[in-house]
Protein backbone atom coordinates (compact mmCIF):
# COMPACT_ATOMS: atom_id res chain seq x y z
CA UNK A 1 0.00 0.00 0.00
CA UNK A 2 1.61 3.43 -0.82
CA UNK A 3 0.99 6.51 1.34
CA UNK A 4 -1.38 8.73 -0.35
CA UNK A 5 0.78 11.57 1.11
CA UNK A 6 4.25 10.70 0.47
CA UNK A 7 4.41 7.34 -1.60
CA UNK A 8 6.26 5.50 0.91
CA UNK A 9 5.67 1.53 0.36
CA UNK A 10 5.56 0.58 4.46
CA UNK A 11 3.14 1.60 6.75
CA UNK A 12 1.53 0.06 10.27
CA UNK A 13 -1.45 -0.67 10.37
CA UNK A 14 -3.01 1.00 13.53
CA UNK A 15 -6.64 -0.24 13.76
CA UNK A 16 -8.61 -2.69 11.94
CA UNK A 17 -12.60 -3.03 12.30
CA UNK A 18 -15.26 -5.26 10.20
CA UNK A 19 -18.13 -3.77 8.94
CA UNK A 20 -21.73 -4.29 11.04
CA UNK A 21 -22.31 -6.10 7.15
CA UNK A 22 -18.72 -8.08 7.52
CA UNK A 23 -18.24 -7.19 3.93
CA UNK A 24 -15.77 -4.93 4.83
CA UNK A 25 -12.56 -4.13 6.86
CA UNK A 26 -11.64 -0.59 7.85
CA UNK A 27 -8.13 -0.59 8.36
CA UNK A 28 -6.11 2.76 9.90
CA UNK A 29 -2.62 2.90 8.78
CA UNK A 30 0.68 5.04 9.63
CA UNK A 31 3.26 5.81 7.40
CA UNK A 32 6.42 4.65 8.49
CA UNK A 33 8.69 7.60 6.36
CA UNK A 34 6.16 10.52 6.82
CA UNK A 35 3.92 9.16 9.94
CA UNK A 36 0.88 10.66 8.38
CA UNK A 37 -2.03 8.37 9.07
CA UNK A 38 -4.41 7.29 6.19
CA UNK A 39 -7.45 4.68 6.21
CA UNK A 40 -8.14 1.75 3.75
CA UNK A 41 -10.92 -0.71 3.02
CA UNK A 42 -10.43 -4.00 1.72
CA UNK A 43 -13.37 -5.84 -0.06
CA UNK A 44 -13.43 -9.19 -1.11
CA UNK A 45 -13.18 -9.50 -5.07
CA UNK A 46 -16.30 -10.97 -6.58
CA UNK A 47 -18.03 -11.57 -9.73
CA UNK A 48 -18.36 -7.66 -10.49
CA UNK A 49 -21.76 -6.37 -10.41
CA UNK A 50 -22.60 -4.82 -13.73
CA UNK A 51 -24.65 -1.38 -15.03
CA UNK A 52 -27.18 -1.72 -17.80
CA UNK A 53 -26.68 1.97 -19.66
CA UNK A 54 -29.14 3.63 -21.54
CA UNK A 55 -27.75 2.44 -24.91
CA UNK A 56 -27.71 -1.23 -23.60
CA UNK A 57 -23.88 -1.38 -22.87
CA UNK A 58 -23.30 -2.91 -19.82
CA UNK A 59 -20.31 -1.70 -17.91
CA UNK A 60 -18.98 -2.79 -14.17
CA UNK A 61 -20.66 -0.94 -11.26
CA UNK A 62 -18.20 2.07 -10.28
CA UNK A 63 -19.15 2.93 -6.59
CA UNK A 64 -16.62 5.83 -6.77
CA UNK A 65 -18.57 7.30 -10.32
CA UNK A 66 -21.50 6.84 -7.85
CA UNK A 67 -20.28 8.55 -5.61
CA UNK A 68 -19.10 11.77 -7.49
CA UNK A 69 -22.58 12.33 -9.00
CA UNK A 70 -23.74 12.51 -5.31
CA UNK A 71 -20.69 14.94 -4.43
CA UNK A 72 -21.72 16.64 -6.85
CA UNK A 73 -25.43 17.05 -6.61
CA UNK A 74 -24.40 17.46 -2.65
CA UNK A 75 -21.92 20.25 -3.24
CA UNK A 76 -22.19 22.89 -0.30
CA UNK A 77 -24.83 21.05 1.44
CA UNK A 78 -24.79 20.00 4.79
CA UNK A 79 -24.39 16.12 4.23
CA UNK A 80 -21.75 14.56 5.50
CA UNK A 81 -19.94 11.34 3.75
CA UNK A 82 -20.92 9.06 5.99
CA UNK A 83 -24.95 9.84 4.16
CA UNK A 84 -23.76 9.27 1.22
CA UNK A 85 -21.48 6.35 1.57
CA UNK A 86 -25.08 4.64 2.82
CA UNK A 87 -26.91 5.57 -0.20
CA UNK A 88 -24.41 4.31 -2.32
CA UNK A 89 -24.34 1.09 0.09
CA UNK A 90 -27.97 1.09 -0.20
CA UNK A 91 -27.61 0.95 -4.13
CA UNK A 92 -24.75 -1.98 -3.78
CA UNK A 93 -27.15 -4.18 -1.72
CA UNK A 94 -29.75 -3.69 -4.69
CA UNK A 95 -27.07 -5.24 -7.19
CA UNK A 96 -26.41 -7.68 -4.63
CA UNK A 97 -29.53 -8.77 -4.19
CA UNK A 98 -30.39 -8.84 -7.80
CA UNK A 99 -30.36 -12.68 -9.38
CA UNK A 100 -28.93 -11.53 -12.04
CA UNK A 101 -25.95 -8.92 -10.21
CA UNK A 102 -26.65 -6.46 -12.60
CA UNK A 103 -29.29 -3.21 -12.70
CA UNK A 104 -30.12 -0.34 -15.41
CA UNK A 105 -29.10 3.06 -15.03
CA UNK A 106 -32.78 4.12 -14.73
CA UNK A 107 -32.90 2.22 -11.67
CA UNK A 108 -30.15 3.07 -10.14
CA UNK A 109 -30.66 7.01 -11.19
CA UNK A 110 -34.01 6.57 -9.11
CA UNK A 111 -32.91 4.69 -6.14
CA UNK A 112 -30.26 7.53 -5.62
CA UNK A 113 -33.42 10.59 -6.46
CA UNK A 114 -35.66 8.65 -4.04
CA UNK A 115 -32.73 8.97 -1.26
CA UNK A 116 -31.51 12.35 -2.07
CA UNK A 117 -35.23 13.31 -2.17
CA UNK A 118 -35.66 12.01 1.63
CA UNK A 119 -32.26 13.33 2.34
CA UNK A 120 -32.19 16.94 0.76
CA UNK A 121 -34.25 18.39 -1.47
CA UNK A 122 -31.79 20.87 -3.09
CA UNK A 123 -29.55 17.69 -3.96
CA UNK A 124 -32.08 16.19 -5.15
CA UNK A 125 -33.53 18.58 -7.58
CA UNK A 126 -29.63 19.18 -8.50
CA UNK A 127 -29.19 15.66 -9.22
CA UNK A 128 -32.90 14.97 -11.01
CA UNK A 129 -31.72 18.08 -13.06
CA UNK A 130 -28.60 15.94 -14.42
CA UNK A 131 -29.97 12.90 -14.52
CA UNK A 132 -33.53 13.60 -16.03
CA UNK A 133 -31.35 15.56 -18.69
CA UNK A 134 -33.87 18.80 -18.10
CA UNK A 135 -33.79 20.78 -21.48
CA UNK A 136 -35.82 23.70 -20.86
CA UNK A 137 -36.77 25.55 -17.80
CA UNK A 138 -40.75 24.05 -17.79
CA UNK A 139 -38.66 20.89 -17.20
CA UNK A 140 -36.95 21.90 -14.08
CA UNK A 141 -40.08 23.88 -12.94
CA UNK A 142 -42.57 20.90 -13.03
CA UNK A 143 -39.88 18.70 -11.27
CA UNK A 144 -39.61 21.08 -8.22
CA UNK A 145 -43.49 22.00 -8.12
CA UNK A 146 -43.92 18.37 -7.59
CA UNK A 147 -40.92 18.31 -4.87
CA UNK A 148 -43.07 21.02 -3.42
CA UNK A 149 -46.71 19.59 -3.20
CA UNK A 150 -44.92 16.33 -2.05
CA UNK A 151 -43.66 18.24 0.99
CA UNK A 152 -47.02 19.76 1.65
Amino acid sequence: MLCPFCQHKEDKVIDSRESKEGDVIRRRRQCLQCERRFTTYERSDEIPFMVIKKDGRREKFDRQKVLSGLLKACEKRPISMGKLAEIVDHVESQLVESPDRELSTVAIGELLMHQLQQLDKIAYVRFASVYRDFQDVEAFLSELKDVLQKRS
